[in-house]
C-alpha cells in the first residue's frame, strides 16, 4: 500500500508539471482562459505576497491549499505570467519550499526538491539572469539533504560562480567552501582545482569588500567564514606563496608580538618556504630576540611554575596537545586539592577531547569525573550528551538514534540540577528531537515506548525508549 501511495505521488507530480515542461514560457496574453488565470494569480498572490517560506509553512491547511492550488492552476497554463514577470517561478519555489517543510514524507520531499530546482531552470529559460539564478539554485541545493554535498550541487555552484564572476552573491561563498573542503578530503577534486576555486572565491570577496558599498560588509563576513572552513585543509591545499600572502601581513602588523612572529615563521617553514630566504631569516632573528626577552618575564615564570594556569593559556592559544599534558600535571599538583577545582580541570580536558580532538569517548570519561566531583554542575553532562551524540554517528542507524536518546537524557538532567545551563541544554534538545527513533523501527524490534533499552557502540547507557513525534 505504501509503495502504491508513493507511486501515485510521483505520478501526480509528473502530471502536474508535464505540460509546463513542454511550454514553460507560455503566457496568459492570448490564452482563452486569460481572465480565469489572472483571477487565480491575484488569489494566490494575495496569500503569498510579503510572506517568507516559514510564514507560508505555518498557514492553516485551507489557506495554504487556496494559495497552492491557484498557483498551480496559473502555473500550469501560463508559467511565464504576462511575459514581464517571473513571479510564477519565484512564488512557486516559495510554495514548494513551504510544502517541503510541511511534510515528513521522504519520497514527497525528494519530489519537491527536484521541482524546486527545476523552477530555477525554467525561469532561466524564460527570463535569463542565469548566473544569479544558478547561484540561488546551488544555494538551495546545498541546504537540502536530497542534494547537499553531491556532485550535482558542486557543478551548479561552480557554474554559477564562473558565470557570475565578481558579481557572484556573497551567500555562495561559505556553501561552496564547505563543498570544496568535503570534495578535496574525499579525493573528488584535485589540489589544483581546490586552489583555483578558492582563489576565485577570494577574488570575488576582496573585490566586493573594496567596491561594493551596499554589501561589502557581508562579503567580508562571508570571507571570514569561508576561510574558517578552509582552515581544516589549507595545509594540504596551499603552498608557501599562499601562506606568505596570508601570514606576512600579520607579522608586519605585529612585529613585536612573539606569538605572531613564532606562528608565522613556523607555519611558513612547515609549508616548505626556503629558510635561507631573506624574509625567513628576518622572521627567525626577530623570533629569537623576542623569545629571549619573554623568557625573562614574570609571565613566563608563572606559566612554567603553574601547570594549571599554563594549561588554560595553551588551550586559549589552540595548543591542545600541550594543554592536555599540562592539565594532567595540574591534576597531580597541590593546586587542585579541592573537588570543584579538579572538576574544572577534568571538564577542560573533556572539552578539548570532544571539540578539538574529536575523541568523544575520552571526553565522556573525563566529563564523568568532573560530574562526580561537582554534583550540582550541569556542564559536564552537556559534554557527556554531546559525546554520546558524536559516538553514535559511527554506529548503525538504530544505535545512533538510541545514542541521541542517551544524549537527550543527559541534557535534561543537566538543566534539572543547574539552571545556568538550561538554555544550552534546551537548544541541544531542540536540535535532536527529529533524530529520535521512529516508532516503526521500534515495532520491528518488538519494542514499545517506555521500555528500557541498552545503548551499545561503546556508550553503555540504558535509556527509556521514546519515539519521534509524527
Amino acid at each position: 500500500m505504501n509503495k502504491l501511495r508513493i507511486s501515485l505521488l510521483a505520478f501526480a507530480f509528473l502530471s502536474l508539471f508535464a505540460g509546463s515542461a513542454l511550454a514553460q514560457c507560455e503566457t496568459w496574453n492570448d490564452h482563452p482562459r486569460k481572465d480565469e488565470l489572472e483571477d487565480a494569480h491575484v488569489l494566490y498572490r494575495g496569500v503569498v505576497k510579503g510572506k517568507t517560506v516559514d510564514d507560508l509553512a505555518k498557514l492553516n491547511e485551507e489557506e495554504f491549499k487556496l494559495a497552492y492550488n491557484n498557483w498551480k492552476t496559473v502555473y500550469e497554463a501560463a508559467p511565464a505570467a504576462d511575459g514581464q514577470r517571473a513571479t510564477h517561478f519565484s512564488d512557486g519555489r516559495k510554495l514548494l519550499k513551504a510544502k517541503y517543510k510541511r511534510t515528513s514524507d521522504a519520497e514527497e520531499k525528494k519530489e519537491l526538491a527536484q521541482k524546486i530546482t527545476s523552477l530555477y531552470d525554467q525561469q532561466i529559460e524564460c527570463y535569463e539572469k542565469e548566473a544569479f539564478l544558478l547561484g540561488r539554485k546551488g544555494f538551495d541545493m546545498f541546504y537540502m539533504p536530497e542534494f547537499g554535498y553531491r556532485q550535482e550541487t558542486y557543478d551548479v555552484l561552480k557554474t554559477a560562480i564562473e558565470k557570475g564572476g565578481k558579481k557572484t552573491e556573497y551567500i555562495l561563498l561559505e556553501p561552496m567552501a564547505q563543498v570544496l573542503v568535503y570534495f578535496f578530503k574525499s579525493d573528488k577534486i584535485s589540489q589544483k582545482e581546490a586552489q583555483q576555486m578558492y582563489t576565485k572565491l577570494e577574488q570575488i570577496a576582496e573585490h566586493n569588500i573594496e567596491n561594493n558599498e551596499r554589501y561589502g560588509e557581508y562579503y567580508d563576513a562571508a570571507l571570514g567564514r569561508m576561510n574558517a572552513q578552509f582552515k581544516e585543509v589549507e595545509d594540504d591545499v596551499f603552498d608557501c606563496d599562499y601562506f606568505k600572502k596570508k601570514l606576512l601581513p600579520q607579522y608586519e602588523e605585529s612585529p613585536e608580538d612573539l606569538e605572531v612572529v613564532k606562528y608565522v615563521y613556523v607555519k611558513l617553514r612547515q609549508q616548505g618556504c626556503d629558510t635561507t630566504q631573506t624574509v625567513m631569516q628576518k622572521l627567525k632573528t626577530q623570533y629569537e630576540t623576542l623569545a629571549k626577552a619573554v623568557n625573562d618575564s614574570l609571565e613566563l615564570v608563572r606559566r612554567q611554575n603553574n601547570p594549571c594556569y599554563d594549561a588554560s593559556q595553551l588551550q586559549k592559544e589552540g595548543k591542545y596537545d600541550e594543554a592536555l599534558a599540562r592539565y594532567k600535571e595540574c591534576l597531580n599538583s597541590d593546586r587542585t586539592k579541592g573537588g570543584e577545582a579538579k572538576a574544572q580541570v577534568y571538564y577542560s580536558i573533556a572539552s578539548i577531547y570532544l571539540y578539538r580532538k574529536n575523541s568523544p569517548s575520552s571526553a565522556v570519561r573525563n566529563a564523568r569525573k568532573a560530574a562526580k566531583l561537582d554534583k550540582d554542575w550541569g556542564r559536564p553532562y552537556l559534554i557527556i550528551g554531546d559525546g554520546y551524540a558524536k559516538m553514535g554517528r559511527n554506529c548503525d542507524d538504530w544505535t545512533s538514534r538510541l545514542a541521541i536518546l542517551a544524549a537527550m537524557e543527559k541534557y535534561r538532567y543537566a538543566k534539572s540540577i543547574d539552571p545556568s545551563v538550561a538554555g544550552d541544554a534546551e537548544k541541544r534538545l531542540n536540535q535532536y528531537y527529529s533524530a529520535m527513533p521512529e516508532e516503526q523501527e521500534g515495532f520491528m524490534r518488538n519494542l514499545k515506548e517506555g521500555q528500557k533499552v541498552k545503548v551499545g557502540c561503546g556508550i553503555g547507557e540504558t535509556v527509556t525508549l521514546r519515539f519521534k513525534s509524527s
